[in-house]
């Protein structure tokens, strides 16, 4: 798939899915006390590795269709949504950045909205931002970047960073001059300093390695994590909604900046996970984000786990 694409397609589809409000910390029911609030951490067992999901964010949205399915007449879009029994007028997005426990390194994929909730998850199984020793940028749309900065203070001031050199080159690049290059300009480049940049196939550690996954961005990676013969692929942006993304992997997402070469990789790395039976990380994927893949007719079909993971 092609590694460079027209700027102005790139730049038309910078703003990643709509930022949605933060998860309500309780439920209340008619009649009935506050139920204790969700769980915002979810942790499994890869090998030695601990996995863990933290739900940073979610909430409710309508006109899903002006994000996903651009490509498909509104009858179809209906038809199908009402065959997966989910709503053609609504969808429910999740915001979920991963956190990798490896020996003594505690390395977080992708930073949330800048909302607060990472350090709300975080604090759920015990850490605090100054205890993660690396993040990983998969690519650099807000809601991935958007938790490294607050109140203009770096919240991960201990880590080391590590992102595609692919996506660095291009949002720090001439022309990267719209609202988003300007933020990463203000929030991401000051970080370089203490930055790697990698390509498809390196390792920011033993266990971990880069997977170029373009398209939604042009520097667009996943992540496979494995030790031993465990692994599971985190596959932050590659699709983004578990029946409208897997099912339909050719269906045009607003988002993705070249729609062939994101439907290219949905395919090829989703047909990978489906034919070797690998789990995967989903960052909008239903909490807690982690499932299997299998065939579909032409599409795939998602898997939630349950207790396979530990």
């Amino acid at each position: 798939m092609p590694l460079h694409m027209p700027r102005r397609s790139v730049l038309a589809a910078t703003g990643a899915l709509p930022l949605l409000p933060a998860l309500s910390t309780a439920v209340r029911a008619e009649g009935h006390a506050s139920i204790a609030p969700a769980p915002r951490a979810r942790s499994f067992t890869i090998g030695s590795f601990t996995v863990t999901t933290l739900l940073d964010g979610s909430g409710a949205n309508d006109q899903p269709q002006s994000i996903f399915g651009m490509n498909i007449s509104p009858d179809e879009f209906a038809q199908v949504s009402e065959e997966n029994f989910i709503p053609s007028d609504q969808f429910q997005g999740y915001f979920t950045p991963v956190l990798v426990e490896a020996g003594d390194d505690k390395i977080l994929f992708d930073t949330g909205l800048g909302q607060g909730g990472i350090q709300s998850a975080l604090a759920e199984i015990g850490l605090t931002p100054a205890e993660i020793t690396h993040v990983v940028i998969t690519h650099m749309h807000p809601d991935h970047i958007g938790g490294l900065v607050q109140d203009g203070a770096e919240v991960f001031a201990n880590a080391a960073y590590i992102t595609g050199q692919v996506e660095y080159d291009f949002w720090t690049g001439p022309g990267a001059d719209n609202g988003l290059g300007q933020r990463i300009g203000a929030e991401v480049v000051p970080l370089a300093e203490r930055m790697s940049f990698i390509g498809d196939g390196d390792s920011p550690r033993s266990g971990i390695t880069a997977m170029a996954a373009f398209g939604h961005t042009p520097g667009h990676m996943a992540y496979m994590i494995e030790d031993g013969d465990a692994q599971i692929l985190l596959t932050a942006d590659l699709a983004n909604h578990y029946v409208w993304s897997l099912a339909y992997p050719d269906w045009e997402v607003r988002f993705d900046a070249d729609k062939e070469a994101a439907a290219a990789s949905r395919r090829a790395i989703l047909g990978m996970l489906a034919a070797d039976r690998i789990p995967m990380l989903g960052y909008h994927m239903p909490f807690p984000a982690a499932g299997f893949v299998e065939t579909r007719e032409d599409g795939f079909r998602w898997v939630p786990v349950s207790y396979q993971l530990g």
